[in-house]
């Protein structure tokens, strides 16, 4: 076996399977694991994701919140054990891979357009609306009823 098989093995035994789908702008809330002597607490990051980078078992995502008018942002591995889970808190739609431009924007220009149109058309995210809700809604048309 060679040391990549080895190496590759190894990170997919590592990797985490129940992290949901986050996209750059979705607002994100990180449930962290604190360890202060003997006990062990969970303290949540609630913030704008706007940075993803890396790979597999490097994969790293920066969070920015705004605590008090200053901007806090926070690096975290995704696979890390000392991150309990992510909840997706809102959907926000953005056109950049980074958005850096957030550092220097204040007030109303902080915020991120919400991305409720057209979920239905993103693969891995659930929605209530679409042909699904359509179709719980509209009565089934009858097999001996003739075709118009």
């Amino acid at each position: 076996m060679s040391l990549q098989a080895i190496l590759d093995s190894v990170n997919k035994a590592t990797l985490k399977s129940d992290i949901p789908r986050m996209d750059i702008g979705d607002t994100i809330a990180v449930h962290c694991r604190i360890v202060e002597g003997d006990k062990e607490r969970v303290q949540v990051f609630t913030g704008v994701l706007i940075s993803r980078a890396g790979g597999g078992i490097n994969e790293m995502i920066t969070v920015r919140r705004i605590v008090e008018e200053m901007g806090v942002e926070r690096c975290f591995p995704i696979n890390s054990p000392r991150i309990a889970k992510y909840d997706i808190i809102r959907r926000g739609n953005s056109r950049r891979a980074k958005l850096y431009f957030l550092r220097d924007r204040t007030g109303k220009s902080r915020r991120l357009s919400d991305r409720r149109r057209a979920m239905q058309h993103v693969k891995g995210l659930a929605t209530t609306g679409g042909a699904a809700a359509i179709a719980a809604h509209v009565p089934a048309a009858k097999a001996d009823a003739p075709a118009a």
